[in-house]
């Protein structure tokens, strides 16, 4: 049952709060042997993360773009451009499809979204969250139901286009929320200077500009390495900052300006100048299309993450040659007011999530869903347990959801019960992050067991049958 346990001051305490100066979690660890373990552990996890932050600093500075030259909108565009050591191949060269990877950061809680209702600790430790009616069917009336709040992916579900894996989980168990997205984007615990999308990019080989995009303003870690991405807020934001009289003036004297050169940055230029050309193509045969057939475009939800959607799904119906997309969707740290199943924060942002995702699949229309899967992740789960503000607490074991081309309907990965905990009273992690990743990536971009051992380094991965 949920109690409030008694704060009890320690010099760790202070250890806490520097790993999320705004998380409650600390406040509720008590006398017990297992509070005492997880205290001891967030001190060794502080010190890693100094080395890490480290360790990673030297990948995200490069931000400056021809200062006082090009201008383009994006200062991250030019950079990666200019600073990427990658080739660059036709748009139909290796088109294998476009993996859309959702982060969902805060820790998202598993248990709200794929929902094991049968299970009696369920109802025993979340008498006041627990969703327990009107869950939407993904695994035929056996163990789980997604939350209402996900109707809107019903079509896809019937279709047998959405598939869900349970107690996936980290190799450690931190409660750190930058150690545990750190570990996941890594696709590692050590200290592996790379991210697993971009290793995934350069064992998939050269493609176009856009091959890879961050849609949102900044690079996630998992792509931090030689094959940098194109970093944007929004399609809008790629433009020559200049007046819209003088575009074409100041594209002429750019070519003019690099042209004969024997200079990367002749090409990197040229790259960037054909990115430019590429949104203003796209953007402007959207914007056609909308006046030819008023009222016929797909209706997205408002939000950033449903306009970075729309941005998306722009660019690979322009034919961009978008191989991997990351889109972040933040405030999943539920320590209070979840709710349940008609209002909380777990049914908005559940509600979000799904409205989107319809929106972006129906947009895509079937053929490009064919050629397109989404992976949604988060750092970690949260503790079985409700706590006393109507919530959950960071734990250990999440739930990630795939869709789209490719996937094979339903619940995938072992389920033990949440009679099985760890000793922190947390999801017991059964499905292994890298497994749900390396069948993924497999099958949508083609990737053969030789190139992904360099994805997941030194990892075996298992077949889940998450895809077709």
């Amino acid at each position: 049952m949920t109690r409030q346990e008694t704060l009890v001051q320690t010099p760790t305490d202070d250890v806490l709060r520097a790993l999320h100066p705004d998380c409650p979690d600390w406040q509720r660890l008590g006398p017990t042997p297992r509070d005492a373990a997880i205290r001891a552990m967030a001190e060794a996890q502080r010190m890693q993360e100094e080395e890490r932050t480290a360790a990673w600093s030297g990948g995200f500075n490069r931000r400056t773009f021809l200062t006082g030259g090009l201008g383009v909108g994006v200062a991250a565009l030019g950079a990666q451009l200019v600073t990427s050591r990658v080739s660059y191949a036709a748009a139909d060269e290796l088109d294998t499809g476009t993996l859309v990877v959702v982060f969902l950061r805060g820790g998202m809680d598993g248990l709200s979204m794929l929902v094991p209702a049968a299970d009696p600790d369920l109802v025993k430790e979340r008498p006041n969250i627990g969703v327990r009616k009107g869950l939407i069917d993904i695994d035929s009336g056996r163990t789980f139901g997604l939350h209402p709040a996900m109707a809107p992916l019903a079509p896809l579900i019937a279709q047998g286009k959405v598939a869900a894996i349970p107690a996936v989980s980290t190799p450690d168990l931190s409660r750190s929320h930058f150690q545990a997205q750190d570990c996941l984007e890594r696709g590692s615990s050590t200290t592996l200077s790379t991210g697993w999308l971009d290793r995934v990019l350069t064992a998939s080989g050269p493609g176009t500009t856009f091959r890879s995009v961050a849609i949102g303003g900044t690079t996630p870690r998992s792509l931090t390495g030689a094959a940098m991405p194109i970093a944007m807020h929004d399609l809008g934001s790629i433009k020559l900052n200049v007046d819209k009289t003088e575009t074409k003036a100041t594209t002429a004297a750019l070519q003019a300006l690099y042209t004969g050169l024997d200079h990367p940055i002749a090409k990197q230029t040229k790259l960037a100048i054909g990115a430019l050309g590429t949104v203003a193509r796209i953007t402007a045969a959207d914007t056609a299309a909308a006046a030819a057939s008023p009222g016929t475009a797909v209706q997205y939800p408002s939000g950033n993450f449903a306009a970075a959607l729309r941005d998306l799904a722009l660019l690979i119906k322009g034919g961009a040659g978008v191989r991997v997309a990351c889109i972040d969707v933040g405030g999943w740290d539920t320590h209070t007011g979840m709710g349940n199943v008609d209002s909380g924060d777990m049914q908005a942002h559940l509600g979000d999530l799904a409205k989107a995702l319809a929106a972006f699949t129906a947009d895509l229309g079937s053929d490009l869903l064919d050629r397109t899967t989404v992976v949604t992740m988060s750092e970690f789960g949260r503790r079985v347990e409700e706590n006393a503000s109507g919530g959950t607490d960071h734990g250990h074991g999440g739930a990630v959801l795939v869709l789209g081309g490719g996937v094979n309907g339903g619940v995938h990965g072992q389920w033990k019960g949440l009679a099985h905990r760890t000793t922190y009273g947390d999801v017991l992690g059964s499905n292994d992050y890298r497994d749900v990743l390396t069948e993924v990536v497999s099958k949508r971009l083609d990737l053969s067991t030789g190139k992904l051992k360099h994805v997941f380094p030194g990892w075996r991965p298992k077949r889940l049958g998450i895809m077709a």
